[in-house]
């Protein structure tokens, strides 16, 4: 067993999850129809990651206060940073629409999201697991996570190839192709949190 149930360690993580996995719904299922609606999507979006924020300086503190912790420190806090670095990358994401005014998220980054927000719920799956004896499901998990963000570099691939060849706005270009990569960065930090959960596998198997 890596946790117990009741473990503070387990509660505090499976609520870094749960609360990534919130707003990577909210940030999927959010509708822009007016540029009005981008400040209180990226203002929502922010609560979010302050509430992230908040979590993760009390896993710290609890880290510091700790006698014994149930796995390895370095391991708590890897799991914990990585889940943030998802999180951040969303809201970030968020200020960017915000401040390109953009409200008509294309096919490419509709794609994108999704895959992100299974991401999450594979994440959180994944931590609430930790608390079993469930191991080898937490590895199946990961590699779920590994899968989608395969499918996010080969949707990259495409968006930026279609932008280059049906867009003739030079700053429109500019403006797409970094909300494009942001959202890779997303992905690729959804394979951080991956990594992260095998390596707690291998050494607590």
């Amino acid at each position: 067993m890596v946790f117990k149930k009741k473990d503070k360690f387990a509660i505090l993580l499976l609520s870094i999850a749960q609360n990534l996995r919130e707003g990577a719904d909210y940030f999927a299922d959010y509708k822009l129809n007016n540029v009005s609606d981008l400040k209180a999507f990226e203002e929502k979006m922010k609560e979010f990651e302050h509430k992230g924020d908040s979590m993760v300086h009390e896993v710290i503190r609890e880290l510091n206060n700790a006698f014994i912790t149930p796995i390895e420190r370095e391991d708590i806090l890897a799991l914990t940073m990585s889940m943030d670095d998802v999180l951040d990358g969303l809201e970030h994401t968020s200020a960017l629409f915000e401040m390109y005014s953009i409200i008509n998220a294309d096919e490419y980054m509709l794609k994108f999201v999704e895959a992100i927000k299974e991401c999450t719920y594979e994440i959180e799956k994944a931590v609430d697991l930790l608390s079993s004896k469930k191991l080898q499901s937490v590895r199946e998990n990961a590699i779920k996570i590994k899968d989608l963000e395969s499918v996010c570099d080969g949707i990259q691939r495409q968006s930026i190839k279609n932008l280059f060849s049906v867009e003739k706005d030079p700053i429109r270009i500019i403006q797409y192709k970094e909300i494009y990569e942001n959202l890779e960065e997303i992905a690729d930090s959804c394979q951080g949190v991956a990594n992260t959960l095998e390596s707690i596998v291998m050494k607590n198997a």
